[in-house]
């Protein structure tokens, strides 16, 4: 969600902030701001606008000269995207500066103590009232002025603070929201993702809950909210800066959906065990003993790495025969869950970050849990908090909508599984079925995007339609689920997903030939089932698009895909869907890497 980034150094610091932001903007926002200073400045000057970055790229003033600075997209959650809503955000002597990441819970208690106190508000923010609790603040230093802020403070924050009367240096602090730091030479940056810092520094720090950091351009340090000294070891962040340009292609989405295919063998290598007909997983921290000793799975996910989760559940009851579950991280925390000690918690998470599945965590970590984490950044809060886990090593995704991320994470599933299958009872035979199965993925993934002329021909012929439904049985059910987020998520076609067995249970009422039906329809033991639902749907003059191994006559358009092993063909199957959602879009002249009302990383309730 909103981005923040900020510098301190020698250099001139705008562009170098509006840079930042351009890098964030994947994340969504509806307006942007910027603050500036210098140590030979008198006082700070702010610039802020709705919109999109160019717009407050438009309002910078040609002399806008400083060597220290903040700068912010904002996604709103208290008002309305507005220039008085956008960050940063002042206090009443303009001296205070402050961006927010996140949601601050007691708010409105604090905007009336604050008021009845006579301070008058410019925004209708819950971020203002901390840049309100800093101004206020008796402390001496910036530090405890922030610190002393923050114990009046309840909810989600990363913050970054600046102050005129303390012009050499940064504040900055984390409670739920990422923060970063970037360490350069003489100078420091910071900001809500390493996306921003890529192409000045590759070396980072990774704040965690409760702590706080002060950059100073030759320096920074470390410490908790209650000023303790914490050590911090900076780490090299493996993606680069080209990693997050277009690379020719018209959208970031068509880009990641092009590339699975090298994603894919990426989160294969060097995993392969031949000789045992399994695979190395190190960072499980989970031994034989342990393994054996595990009765049951349960993976908590939100969105596309639920649907990831529900596939690998799937996966790891097959190949592991351990019972598995997927279920919401969202509605897990609040159910008051029975938490077993036989019971391997796996937390899904694209961006390690996501505060549902990492509140989750935590909770599950009080309460004794054993947890692993599926997450595609490296060193992110999650893969922090977990007691081990795997990494997808899928690159960096910019577009909101997640395509090469989840097929990564379904094969990082399919080895976690085999990894289970074969310390338990998987046979090396099935163990050399399965490897074997996903050493073609690959070359069959980009069997499948050669066919996109196809595809967009296809999705043309549907981008007219009000709604879609999506069915799939057993494994071609989350499938389904997938597809339909997607399609909803960028074309705003609405669409449901519905267990092909569950037509007969109220769906079929909606079927006629204005609502087409997306089947996933693949050639295994329920081949004749999924069939019989195509005929229950034509015999009520619906229109079908079936995704199969082999042309389907019921269909009115089948996309063909090729047959892998059947434990791994939801995999292929969700690829063309990605496509078909995306030339939908497309064809209906929708902003595909910045969908209305969504944001990349969901770091707020």
């Amino acid at each position: 969600m909103c981005g923040i980034v900020g510098y301190i150094g020698k250099r001139d610091v705008a562009p170098l902030l509006l840079e930042g932001l351009q890098r964030l903007e994947y994340r969504g926002y509806d307006s942007a701001g910027i603050v500036i200073t210098s140590p030979k400045a008198a006082g700070l000057r702010m610039v802020k606008a709705k919109g999109r970055v160019r717009d407050l790229e438009a309002r910078v003033p040609k002399r806008f000269a400083g060597t220290t600075g903040i700068a912010h997209t904002r996604w709103a959650t208290h008002g309305a995207p507005s220039d008085d809503n956008s960050h940063p955000h002042l206090d009443t002597e303009g001296k205070v500066a402050v961006v927010h990441n996140g949601i601050i819970d007691n708010a409105d208690d604090l905007r009336a103590k604050l008021t009845a106190d006579g301070v008058v508000f410019a925004s209708e923010t819950d971020t203002e009232t901390v840049v309100h609790l800093i101004a206020r603040a008796q402390a001496e230093t910036l530090e405890e002025k922030v610190r002393e802020a923050l114990r009046h403070v309840e909810g989600t924050y990363g913050l970054a603070v600046m102050h005129a009367d303390f012009p050499d240096r940064i504040v900055v602090a984390r409670n739920g929201s990422p923060v970063v730091l970037g360490i350069g030479e003489k100078e420091m940056f910071v900001a809500s993702d390493v996306a921003a810092l890529v192409s000045h520094t590759r070396q980072i720090v990774t704040l965690d809950d409760g702590e706080m950091a002060t950059l100073k351009a030759d320096d920074f340090r470390t410490y908790t909210t209650e000023g303790s000294t914490t050590s911090a070891t900076p780490t090299t962040v493996e993606w680069e800066a080209e990693s997050y340009d277009m690379g020719g292609h018209d959208t970031y989405m068509h880009k990641e959906i092009s590339e699975q295919a090298d994603a894919v063998d990426r989160v294969l290598r060097g995993r392969i065990d031949d000789r045992f007909s399994t695979v190395h997983l190190g960072g499980l921290n989970l031994d034989a003993r342990e393994a054996r000793g595990v009765r049951r799975i349960k993976i908590l996910g939100c969105g596309t790495s639920y649907h990831a989760g529900l596939i690998g559940a799937g996966l790891i009851e097959s190949l592991a025969r351990i019972p598995a579950d997927a279920e919401p991280a969202s509605e897990f925390r609040y159910r008051n869950p029975v938490v077993d000690p036989d019971t391997l918690y796996i937390a899904v998470s694209q961006s390690g970050e996501t505060y549902d599945v990492l509140a989750a965590v935590q909770e599950l970590k009080r309460k004794g849990a054993r947890v692993l984490g599926v997450v595609n950044v490296v060193g992110s809060a999650i893969a922090r908090e977990a007691d081990g886990g795997v990494y997808v090593h899928a690159g960096p995704e910019v577009c909101v909508v997640s395509t090469k991320c989840f097929t990564n994470t379904v094969v990082a599933f399919a080895l976690l599984a085999l990894h289970l299958g074969r310390i338990r009872d998987l046979s090396v035979s099935d163990g050399k079925r399965i490897i074997e199965g996903l050493r073609k993925l690959p070359e069959q993934i980009a069997e499948i995007l050669r066919t996109e002329d196809r595809i967009k021909e296809v999705a043309e012929a549907y981008a007219g339609a009000q709604s879609m439904m999506f069915i799939g049985r057993v494994r071609g059910y989350p499938v389904a689920l997938e597809a339909s987020l997607k399609l909803k998520e960028i074309s705003y076609i609405h669409a449901e997903a519905y267990p092909a067995s569950e037509l007969k249970h109220g769906p079929l009422a909606l079927i006629e030939p204005a609502l087409p039906t997306v089947a996933i329809v693949p050639d295994d033991d329920l081949l004749e089932k999924n069939r019989a639902a195509l005929e229950e749907i034509k015999a009520r003059s619906g229109r079908i698009l079936a995704v199969a191994h082999r042309e389907q006559e019921k269909a009115d358009h089948t996309l063909v895909v090729p047959k892998n092993e059947p434990e791994l063909d939801p995999i292929l199957m969700g690829i063309p869907l990605q496509l078909l959602a995306y030339h939908t879009a497309l064809a209906m002249g929708r902003d595909i890497d910045k969908p209305r009302n969504l944001a990349k990383s969901v770091t707020v309730e």
